[in-house]
């Protein structure tokens, strides 16, 4: 297949997986909330072991310059996360800050499918595979979040459809003409930029959120997640 039909295929699966999240902490919330650990435990073991043993050596392959890319990645996110917490008041407050942060966090998963696939088919199935598997959990915590802040049930699906699941597949398109012009050199600084990225998301927001509720088994879904990356790191080689 090409590289526009993979990077399609997972931007859309993220937007449905993310989409049922929704749904179903609005039928069934208790479900919802006890199974969302496991599912950002098992994309928080392939969004932390992935970046380092595929993403980043490969960046580096194409551009020496692709660590400072990388550690570029991961300030850029950490200060836009403390831009959007920055003394914001709870309730409506705290919603519309959660959800500008959770909006830019979707659109940058979108552009991730298209750096990582254009690079290699390798390097996309693993990032991609990550993000599909933590798009149930974004969408329950989404729309969890717009109902603390004081929206109703109705509108909160709605816009939670419109901030956490639309947006990948919008990231996906509008970077894909950019990203498949690039050169060798500033492919290698992407992939380390976005290396970067998927650390921070991991470290900080995956793992973190799991750990406050922690669940039986919730290691196990971690540990399954490494050993993902480490399968296809195994049986995948360099796919250029």
């Amino acid at each position: 297949m090409s590289t526009f039909l993979w990077i399609a295929i997972f931007a859309i699966n993220a937007l449905v997986v993310n989409g049922l999240g929704i749904a179903t902490i609005y039928k069934n919330r208790r479900w919802a909330e006890n199974s969302k650990e496991y599912f950002m435990c098992f994309a928080a073991g392939i969004l932390i072991s992935s970046p380092l043993i595929m993403t980043l050596p490969e960046a580096l392959e194409k551009n020496h310059y692709a660590g400072l890319a990388a550690l570029a990645g991961f300030l850029f996110m950490y200060f836009i996360n403390k831009i959007v917490e920055h003394k914001h008041e709870k309730n409506m407050a705290f919603g519309i800050t959660a959800i500008i942060g959770i909006l830019i966090h979707s659109l940058f998963d979108g552009v991730i499918y298209t750096v990582t696939f254009n690079s290699s088919l390798l390097l996309g199935l693993a990032a991609g595979v990550g993000l599909v598997a933590h798009e149930f959990a974004e969408g329950v915590i989404t729309f969890a979040m717009l109902v603390k802040a004081g929206v109703n049930h109705k509108k909160a699906i709605l816009w939670a459809f419109l901030v956490a699941s639309l947006t990948t597949p919008i990231g996906a398109f509008v970077a894909y003409p950019f990203v498949s012009q690039f050169s060798e050199g500033q492919t290698g600084l992407s992939l380390g930029f976005v290396a970067g990225v998927l650390i921070y998301v991991s470290a900080s927001h995956l793992l973190p959120e799991a750990s406050e509720n922690h669940k039986e088994h919730s290691r196990l879904a971690l540990i399954l997640g490494v050993s993902f990356s480490l399968l296809m790191l195994l049986f995948g080689g360099h796919s250029h």
